[in-house]
This record gives structure tokens, sequence and C-alpha cells, in this order.
């Protein structure tokens, strides 16, 4: 006898890990090329408010994702451009255009809070989609949960299997020897990041127009964050990446049923333990420091200057 209960708590949890896979596997690539981007966090949040505003103002869903990822690709763009070109702290920028994006956000959303988008519609095969358990798991997921699971396949392949993605690995592990073999480092490391942004407003359009369909400031909520602690967590492994992304979805959603079944701990500590969790992650894999920077890209967060 299956339990009631499984397959909705499923369900939730695949919905609540989807923009925390779309924000991590953008920010592995990223920092795969030696870029360290702290502003994933206002790229989700930009990418949010982007895909509602064209959402409902267009009613149209393909219009809100396409914003989304626009808005993300924009606000990697301004950091591309001040940290590949300008030579900015990667560090404080990305710190700068977290707090910039959740300020703008607030700012241009204020009209829109309190009204509703429709949704995704699910995909429905007659017959197949109504077979227990595997059914409504497999077959009636939204458009963006089958991309974000293509795009953890494709990104893994990109990376381990073509040509390009072992440039965008060179100029991660050793920026001057690619360069001194005639590879432009700035325009891989830019091409990298505007990807994470784009994934990154990918994100922030699911949480807006699918996960919780309105608008509310600070939607986010820190999933940016959790987005970078699993980059970290996953060894910058793309597919590592998802089955933590997953793992921080499960605990965020066992939280709520906690809340929902009346369980005796105070709701404010249950409300922590998805944070309280990439805390703890973040602890265990900082005890053995070696494996960590096998792991790490070795320029990873280092500028590059150009010379000659």
């Amino acid at each position: 006898m299956i339990p009631e209960w499984l397959v909705p708590t499923i369900l939730t949890i695949i919905t609540a890990a989807t923009p925390l896979v779309f924000a991590a596997v953008g920010e592995a690539v990223a920092e795969k090329s030696g870029v360290l981007n702290l502003g994933v966090e206002g790229m989700m949040v930009i990418g949010a408010f982007a895909a509602f505003a064209v959402g409902v103002s267009s009613g149209s869903a393909i219009l809100a994702i396409l914003a989304g990822a626009a808005a993300g690709l924009l606000m990697a763009l301004i950091f591309g451009v001040l940290t590949l070109y300008l030579m900015s702290n990667q560090v404080a920028t990305g710190l700068a255009l977290t707090i910039f994006g959740l300020g703008l956000s607030a700012l241009l959303g204020y009209g829109f809070v309190g009204k509703t988008f429709g949704g995704l519609p699910k995909l429905d095969i007659p017959g197949i989609s109504e077979i227990p358990v595997i059914g409504p798991i497999f077959f009636g997921q939204d458009f963006l949960v089958y991309l974000s699971v293509a795009a953890v396949i494709g990104v893994n392949w990109f990376l381990f299997k073509t040509r390009s993605g072992m440039l965008v690995r060179a100029v991660g592990e050793n920026h001057e020897a690619a360069h001194s073999i005639g590879y432009s480092v700035t325009l891989i490391r830019l091409g990298a990041v505007l990807f994470g942004g784009a994934m990154a407003g990918l994100g922030g359009a699911y949480l807006s127009i699918v996960y919780t369909p309105l608008w509310v400031e600070n939607m986010t909520a820190g999933r940016g964050w959790i987005a970078l602690a699993l980059v970290v967590f996953a060894s910058w492994r793309p597919w590592r990446a998802f089955f933590g992304a997953y793992l921080f979805g499960g605990i965020t959603i066992i939280q709520l049923h906690a809340q929902g079944l009346g369980i005796d701990i105070a709701s404010q500590f249950l409300s922590m333990l998805p944070y309280l969790a990439t805390i703890v992650v973040l602890v265990l894999i900082s005890r053995d420091t070696t494996k960590v920077q096998l792991s790490a890209p070795a320029c990873l967060g280092k500028n590059f200057h150009a010379s000659g």
C-alpha cells in the first residue's frame, strides 16, 4: 500500500529543488571558468520579478520564462563587465549585485504585489500520466522541470566531453597558460558568467510563475546562497549539484510537512532547517581543505590581467 502523502510530498520536493538546480548548475559553469559570482541571489530575484511582471502583463508563460532568463543574463553582464574588464573585486562586486538586485526588484515590484499568475501547464499524456506514483512524478511536470534535468545532462556533457567545455575548465585552472596559446580568457569567462546569469534568472522565474505564482519582496529568501553552497558541496560537478538541490529541497519540504502535522517544535526552528543544513554541510566540507582545494578551479576568484 502506497501512503497517500508520498506522491504529493515528492511533487513538492521537485518544485522546491528546481530553482536550486537552475542556479547551482549555472554557477558551476561560471566557477569552472574561474569566476566567483556571489551575485546569484540578486540575479535570481531580478529574474523572478521580470518573469512575473512580463507574465502578468502579457499572459504568456513563454515570454515570462524568456524575460526571467534575459533579466538574469543582463545582471550577469553587469557583473562580467565590472570584474572581467574593469577588474573590480569579484567578491565585493557579487555582494553589491545581490544588494542591488534585492533593492531594485522591491522597488519595481511594488505595483505587482497582490497579483497572481496562472502558472505553467503540466505535461499530460493520456493513459501514462495516470499511472500510480510514476505517472504524476515523471509525466506530470511542467516544462521548466524537464528543462532543469536537461540542463544538468547538457552542462555535464559540455564541460567534460566537448572541446569548448575543456576550454572553460582550462581558463579556470590556469588562465595564463590558456592565454599563452591564443585563447581569449576574458571572452570565455564572460560567456560562462552570462550562462550562469541566465540560469539563475530561470531559477527565479520558476519561483514567481510556478512555485508561488505571485510576487512578494525578497521571494528568493536566500536560495541564491544555498545554490552557491551546493556548487562547493557538489565539488563543481553539475550532476552532484542536481542531487544536492533535491536534498535541500527535501529538507525544505520536510519542515513544511512537520508544521502541518503539528509536531511540537517551534516553527521558527523548522523554517531555518534548510539554512542550518547549508551551514552544516559547508562546515563538514571545510574540514577537508585538501580535497576542496583539489576540486576547486585553481584560478577561482582571480582576476586575469592580459600581458603583452
